[in-house]
């Protein structure tokens, strides 16, 4: 089956998952505006794939930028949800029985990088001690919280879709569940879907950026790797890969 041409009504950058690394997303950025400025480009859309926090050392302040860009540039700037944020919002809600799975993939952290420990949280978490550092979070995050809760779970321009994990092939994109948006479904790669769409997503970490049929991965592990990727995707359809080094 011949492949649909991919077209977009605007040039698109499509940043990979952050986790913490401000100091690759400053770094990212500033690229993407010298990428910008050197194809005259005017009004490019910028779309961030979810996992803001965790596992990097700095998820205050990469919060707090893509907060800042999002709230400056309403029209231009989408930030998606994904499973790292929908795991600390977990955590805030009910934190005695969400906290200690967010505090395994990353959430101490998250924590760290607001000042907020208590001395349990590293082993096995007391529930008067979890219940501390959700309240203290839920202060120190003040309107970024609000913010959180509403970030929608894909994007879509001309026939591309942003998602943060992944689709289910099987359904169609107005009836994804959020658990295949956010966690990835396992037909996802292996399957065609017959939709003329295609998909730009993060969460599954490829060592190289790639488009591979109609799907383009760009999360190259920046929490780990120090590289952190966004794809070009020009209204034309061509794409090409931007990282920090």
């Amino acid at each position: 089956m011949n492949e649909p041409n991919l077209s977009t009504e605007h040039d698109v950058y499509v940043v990979g998952d952050v986790h913490g690394r401000f100091d690759l997303l400053a770094r990212l950025l500033d690229q993407i505006d010298a990428s910008i400025s050197s194809n005259s480009l005017t009004d490019p859309r910028l779309v961030f794939l979810g996992d803001y926090v965790d596992r990097g050392e700095d998820s205050k302040n990469a919060l707090a930028q893509l907060y800042a860009l999002s709230c400056d540039f309403p029209d231009l700037v989408t930030c998606l949800l994904g499973n790292h944020e929908e795991m600390m919002l977990a955590f805030l809600r009910a934190p005695i029985s969400n906290g200690p799975r967010w505090l395994r993939h990353g959430g101490l952290q998250t924590l760290a990088s607001y000042g907020i420990w208590y001395d349990s949280l590293g082993g096995a978490p007391r529930e008067d001690e979890l219940s501390a550092a959700a309240h203290a979070l839920s202060n120190a995050l003040g309107p970024l919280k609000s913010w959180l809760e509403e970030l929608p779970t894909s994007w879509k321009s001309g026939n591309l879709w942003a998602v943060h994990a992944g689709i289910d092939p099987a359904s169609p994109m107005e009836a994804q569940s959020s658990r295949s948006l956010l966690w990835g479904h396992p037909d996802f790669i292996s399957i065609e879907w017959t939709e003329p769409f295609w998909i730009v997503h993060g969460h599954s970490i490829v060592p190289e950026p790639k488009v591979s049929g109609r799907v383009i991965s760009v999360d190259t592990g920046a929490y780990y790797s120090g590289r952190l990727t966004a794809a070009h995707i020009c209204s034309t359809g061509d794409i090409s890969f931007i990282s920090t080094s």
